[in-house]
């Protein structure tokens, strides 16, 4: 990992993890990925492994991450999906060039072509996006209910009522600061 940067927050779903690439979008937007190389940062740890990005090719990942983010946040609070954010899925999705592999373990990863490219692993991302938007995997798209974050994740949680896309970082600053309050209200009656 490159030193100076915003450290990823890691999920088990990878289309929803990328959107949280900028996270805080209702706040103070940060984004982590600024640069090619934190998108090759964040690829790698994901299972995408690439030698190499361009400027242009960050630009094609953040307009796939912004159209992830629009349809699955259309598809939780169950609205009409975005035309413009499915056709930009749709279209990397078709332009990449990847195969599931199953590990001996019994996992599936996913294999570049020899000359991976950012378009490869864009469309193994477009693919996760449109598994998960149209229903094929056990779970729900839900909001994170952090007015600052608003971040759509992908709940799998056996009663399905999760609240926060993590909580490590958006529960617990919740449950902080509910806890302060409490404090100030308990001291104001003494």
């Amino acid at each position: 990992m490159r030193a100076g940067f915003p450290d990823f927050r890691l999920g088990s779903v990878l289309a929803t993890s990328f959107t949280g690439t900028l996270t805080e979008r209702r706040g103070n937007a940060l984004e982590r990925i600024p640069t090619p190389e934190r998108l090759v940062d964040w690829l790698n740890v994901n299972g995408l492994a690439v030698q190499s990005c361009t400027a242009a090719q960050l630009e094609l990942a953040r307009e796939l991450r912004e159209a992830i983010h629009a349809t699955a946040t259309a598809a939780a609070t169950e609205d009409a999906l975005p035309e413009s954010a499915v056709r930009i899925i749709n279209e990397r999705s078709a332009q990449g060039r990847a195969a599931a592999i199953l590990t001996p373990e019994g996992d599936r990863r996913w294999q570049l072509g020899s000359a991976s490219s950012v378009e490869d692993a864009l469309g193994v991302i477009a693919a996760d996006a449109i598994s998960i938007i149209a229903g094929e995997r056990d779970g729900k798209l839900a909001l994170c209910a952090s007015p600052t974050c608003q971040a759509a994740f992908f709940d799998t949680s056996q009663s399905r009522t999760r609240r926060w896309c993590d909580m490590n970082t958006c529960g617990n600053r919740q449950k902080k600061a509910r806890f302060t309050a409490n404090q100030r209200k308990n001291s104001a009656r003494q």
